[in-house]
């Protein structure tokens, strides 16, 4: 099975996170994943939080790789081609591992791996030479919320 396979060189600045969403959303479209589809957008939020988790929390720069099982034909390929699998990984240089954090009510962080974990189809990580790489796995055909909106059980914030 061939596999296509996008990376992009991550500087340790917080201003990196949008480049690489910027640069995600160029490359999935030419991989043929709609802009419009909900696909799409989980996986910039994906690769949003994987990326901020590298440069803010360990400081140090960063390699996003996208990959595509099977789209070795897909690219440019005639209508009908299909991606089933994304592959997001982030390698970086530190030693230290991820770690999960209980976020309370009013904190500004703590929810990037309870995000990933709830939005991927699979997640984990491995130590790699002196650091590590994080990755998450997105299928094309399931679906990214089982849930239904029933209005009348839906909360209201009134203040």
């Amino acid at each position: 099975m061939q596999v296509l396979q996008m990376q992009m060189e991550v500087r340790a600045d917080p201003a990196e996170v949008g480049r690489a969403r910027r640069w995600a959303r160029s490359r999935l479209a030419g991989s043929g994943i709609g802009a419009d589809e909900p696909l799409a957008e989980t996986l910039i939020l994906l690769i949003s939080e994987l990326v901020t988790n590298a440069v803010v929390h360990t400081g140090c720069p960063a390699v996003l790789r996208m990959l595509f099982p099977g789209a070795g034909a897909a690219v440019g390929a005639a209508a009908g081609s299909r991606i089933d699998t994304v592959r997001v990984e982030v390698a970086d240089i530190s030693a230290r591992p991820p770690r999960r954090r209980c976020a309370e009510g009013d904190d500004t962080g703590g929810r990037g791996l309870e995000l990933v974990d709830g939005l991927a189809d699979r997640w984990g990580w491995h130590r790699e030479g002196a650091g590590k790489r994080i990755w998450c796995e997105v299928d094309r055909g399931a679906p990214l919320w089982s849930g239904t909106f029933e209005p009348q059980h839906a909360a209201t914030n009134r203040a």
